[in-house]
């Protein structure tokens, strides 16, 4: 039995191939069925985002899990997959999860959202993960709490919208109780409402030219949408204007602002440009009590809290290690103590066997001497036992994965019924002594 992820990710393919891998929710169950269906394959979990899609799987050893995941995303990529993909087996498996829950292995480093993607691939593969995964994807969300909890991997403004909620910050002190208005509804406006939102903001107003949209995002987050046309008279009563529209020119004026400002009182106005082209005019930022930031400002604030963050890395990365470590020994103790169980039965079961025989051969022993000769050939088999008992756990744990205990099995032909075992007195080998040479 072995761990293996395969997948893609920001790292290694490009948006024009990750797209295509998205798996949607309600798509992961019926990928998992499939490659669960194949012989082997154990336990499965999809984790499935814009930035990554992977596969973990548990399977016996030898099964072909590589090649079953890369046909799936081949199928459904229209193409083979290639040098895209990447492949980790057993503990290397392990540490990649625990990375990527904790932020390490994001598009930007120590970013919190995958935490929760990762608990939600979990939760959709329940039906076809086991004791395994199960265990992998709780420790690992308890690796990504600790990685934030005890380093400074996650803390600063490290992404655009992130940038900008500090940047804010900074006007007003506190972003509690504030209003915000956020133009466009697509991925960065709802990353930046979700920021505007943790800090306090009591009411946000969510404007975009599909009003439809708008109230989507708006439900999801309890703010209210407004129609594209009418948000401008509300500017006069906002804080914060966040824009991130597709518009191919600018959308928020000076002459559009100038209007708004009059009725203001003089109230500083903090607008935050995150569109790419601009969404509102350079002018804007001359007007008066109006503080303007575009992306070359917000990235300047990322990239600063991006290098604290790669300073936590090696913290960050001994929490992975002592984690990986206690797990695959957990791993390793799940599998080895049966097959430990099973070995010890078997050579005892042949130890008294042999030594009734030898018994029924030396009728003149004493008692004594029969408790003498039974504790003898105790010791004996647990001396014999000794070192491939120790090294049986050791092997399973020490990162070369688990084959060593299915090596233990065929070795000591563990599992098989007594038709098929090997003859105990060596009656099938040839080169034993016949019961007369004995």
């Amino acid at each position: 039995m072995g761990v293996t992820v395969v997948g893609v990710s920001h790292a290694t393919a490009p948006i024009a191939v990750r797209e295509r891998l998205v798996y949607d929710a309600d798509e992961v169950a019926p990928a998992l069925r499939v490659l669960h269906e194949r012989p082997g394959v154990r336990e499965a979990v999809l984790l499935s985002t814009c930035n990554r899609t992977e596969l973990y799987v548990v399977a016996d050893e030898g099964t072909p899990v590589q090649e079953a995941v890369l046909a799936l995303f081949g199928e459904r990529l229209g193409e083979p997959v290639g040098t895209h993909a990447f492949v980790h087996h057993d503990k290397h498996a392990v540490a990649h999860l625990f990375r990527v829950a904790s932020g390490m292995d994001s598009m930007i480093l120590g970013e919190a959202q995958i935490h929760g993607q990762v608990r939600r691939a979990w939760e959709l593969g329940r039906a076809f993960s086991g004791a395994v995964l199960n265990r992998l994807f709780q420790t690992a969300l308890l690796v990504g709490s600790r990685v934030r909890t005890e380093t400074a991997l996650g803390r600063g403004a490290a992404s655009v919208s992130s940038a900008a909620v500090k940047l804010a910050r900074q006007i007003f002190g506190s972003l509690t109780g504030r209003r915000a208005m956020v133009l466009g509804a697509g991925e960065m406006a709802e990353l930046a409402l979700e920021c505007l939102m943790s800090e306090g903001v009591r009411a946000a107003v969510v404007a975009n030219r599909s009003y439809e949209r708008a109230a989507e995002l708006a439900a999801r987050h309890g703010a209210v949408a407004v129609h594209y046309d009418a948000c401008w008279n509300g500017l006069a009563d906002i804080d914060v204007l966040l824009c991130s529209t597709s518009a191919p020119h600018p959308v928020v004026t000076a002459a559009r602002l100038r209007q708004a400002l009059r009725s203001r009182g003089g109230r500083p106005l903090c607008v935050l440009d995150i569109a790419l082209p601009r969404d509102v005019e350079p002018a804007v930022g001359q007007l008066d009590h109006v503080y303007l930031y575009d992306l070359d400002d917000l990235r300047a604030v990322a990239t600063a809290s991006l290098e604290r963050r790669r300073q936590e890395l090696p913290s960050a990365e001994q929490v992975v290690a002592d984690e990986t470590q206690r797990f695959w020994e957990w791993v390793a103790g799940l599998s080895a103590v049966p097959v430990l169980t099973e070995m010890r039965a078997q050579m005892d079961g042949l130890r008294e066997r042999e030594l009734a025989q030898m018994l029924r051969r030396l009728p003149a022993l004493s008692e004594a001497d029969r408790a003498t000769i039974e504790h003898f050939s105790r010791t004996l088999m647990n001396k014999f036992l000794h070192h491939p008992t120790v090294r049986l756990r050791a092997a399973a744990a020490n990162g070369r994965g688990l084959g060593v205990v299915d090596a233990a099995r065929y070795l000591f032909a563990l599992g098989e019924s007594a038709d098929h075992a090997p003859a105990a007195d060596g009656a099938d080998d040839p080169a034993a002594p016949r019961p007369e040479e004995r």
